[in-house]
């Protein structure tokens, strides 16, 4: 299955914030975007995980297993910058929910809870409230949401903030193993990402440029 974006633009408010953005993802292979504060990076990944509407162009699965999903964000895992956990919660009440809420989609299926949080470097602590937690358990922990439920996109937005180098070589090796799989993996950030010959696409955005210079 392939990840296809096709002339993708997209507007913020008044705001025409990139324009004309295409990229293919196929089965085991990543793409990751750059571009200066404000190029556009979160937004796009957000339109291609449905949470914000474009402006013009196409996202669509193709290729063999698309027809397993009903939509694009359907066969979407997308980690923000907030982590989307629950403070007074302990990891493992988020964690459950997590994987309950999301489920496994087709072509794969999450791991157990502890499981996850071995994976993640935090294993035998999820007892704890979440929000006990240091900034960089946290993102772990948030991370560990990808591995509960099955899903065959990752889309990740600076997944590596808050973390020491140490788990930011544990997080690539996450991802490797997701692509691996057969997963796909669209990733924005600032930081290398060590996931070797990955494809790259940079954003430059369209500051101080009237929306009019571009009709």
């Amino acid at each position: 299955m392939r990840l296809v974006a096709e002339r993708l633009s997209a507007r913020r408010g008044e705001d025409l914030i990139f324009r004309d953005i295409s990229f293919e993802i196929g089965p085991g292979e990543a793409l990751v975007v750059k571009g200066p504060n404000g190029s556009g990076k979160s937004t796009l990944l957000r339109v291609v995980a449905g949470l914000l509407p474009r402006e013009a162009g196409k996202v669509a699965l193709a290729g063999e297993g698309a027809q397993a999903f009903e939509t694009v964000a359907s066969a979407c895992h997308y980690l923000g910058h907030r982590n989307a956990m629950k403070r007074e919660l302990t990891v493992e009440e988020n964690l459950h929910f997590w994987k309950a809420f999301a489920g496994d989609s087709h072509g794969g299926a999450g791991v157990a809870i502890d499981a996850a949080a071995e994976a993640v470097g935090l294993g035998g602590i999820v007892h704890l409230p979440f929000g006990y937690l240091s900034a960089g358990q946290q993102r772990r922990m948030a991370m560990a949401k990808l591995l509960v439920a099955w899903r065959p996109i990752w889309i990740l937005d600076e997944p590596t903030a808050a973390l020491d180098a140490a788990a930011e070589t544990m997080f690539a090796g996450l991802v490797k193993a997701h692509l691996s799989q057969g997963g796909l993996a669209l990733a924005a950030t600032h930081q290398p990402l060590g996931l070797g010959a990955a494809q790259e696409l940079h954003m430059a955005g369209f500051a101080g440029v009237s929306v009019e210079a571009w009709a």
